[in-house]
């Protein structure tokens, strides 16, 4: 998709998804024939005529100065994330018609040994990624964690597991939240590296794979992902409840650390102790049922 088909999209659904009560427009009834604001309220809200508005929602951002872009987010009550994702618009719009080299993402398919050896230090599940949900690198509680996804070659893409592995929807209870959200992290992903050809294999794949996937792409959401608490469903350990940190490696702004949190002496803590013992031991040469007796308990079920 064309940079000026993604900014018309995106301010499209923005402005349809605001009543004008949310807007503090008024409203004097009878019936309206827009789903949301009119692009004159919009306007009007933003300080700009319609005309200009008008051009801006047609994909055409070339030009459009950054005080004019904070009025257009404040009209339109985007949030950090939104707004961050319509100011990588307008970055690619002006990129693209002076003639200077587009980002293109990161094909980067393993880290630097320092990064491994920090990974290696946190004791609890980490991992590294990229933006689009690649996990190049893995600490050896991280591996345990994801041992239904991990590939022969040690690494997997979120995403399609998310989407393309059914056992997804067991090991996330709470899969349509995460799901929504993995596909939010990808669409802003996509505003800062929009000529990434890997991820627009992957979006494709996805789109046509998966109709859960293709739904939530055409929404256009955003998200910005610093932290979030997650409820897990391991097939050893049983469940997990883990708040993800974010690390940006400041010599790779395109990869993330991942580490997890959670609450002291809680069953959480208990569950990965019991499947750091776990990993040591299938990776000693012990299978999975020896562990379980030992645990003094069947495979925790749902």
């Amino acid at each position: 998709m064309s940079n000026n088909d993604e900014v018309r999209d995106f301010l499209t659904t923005r402005r349809e998804r605001l009543t004008p009560e949310q807007a503090g427009v008024p409203f004097f009834g009878g019936r309206r024939r827009v789903k949301g604001l009119r692009r004159e309220e919009v306007a009007m809200l933003a300080g700009m005529s319609t005309d200009y508005y008008t051009r801006l929602e047609r994909g055409n951002l070339t030009g459009v100065s950054h005080p004019v872009l904070d009025a257009l987010a404040r009209a339109l009550r985007l949030d950090e994330a939104e707004r961050t994702h319509l100011f990588d618009l307008a970055e690619t719009a002006n990129t693209s018609n002076t003639g200077q080299t587009p980002r293109r993402g990161t094909n980067r398919t393993t880290v630097r040994p320092g990064v491994q050896r920090i990974l290696d230090t946190i004791n609890a599940p980490a991992y590294v990624r990229n933006g689009r949900m690649d996990i190049l690198a893995t600490n050896r509680l991280g591996r345990a964690l994801f041992a239904d996804a991990i590939g022969a070659n040690g690494g997997f893409n979120l995403a399609r597991f998310m989407f393309l592995d059914a056992r997804a929807q067991d090991f996330y209870p709470a899969w349509r939240t995460v799901a929504a959200d993995s596909v939010a992290a990808l669409r802003t992903y996509a505003g800062r590296n929009p000529y990434d050809r890997a991820l627009t294999d992957l979006v494709g794949e996805l789109s046509t794979r998966s109709e859960a996937f293709r739904a939530w792409w055409a929404t256009h959401n955003v998200k910005l992902h610093h932290t979030a608490t997650k409820t897990m469903h391991h097939a050893v350990a049983g469940d997990l409840e883990l708040t993800g940190e974010a690390l940006q490696l400041p010599g790779n702004p395109d990869l993330t650390i991942i580490t997890y949190t959670w609450e002291p002496a809680s069953p959480t803590e208990q569950a990965l102790d019991f499947l750091a013992s776990w990993n040591t031991e299938s990776a000693d040469g012990g299978d999975r049922r020896g562990a379980e007796k030992r645990r003094g308990q069947p495979r925790i079920g749902r």
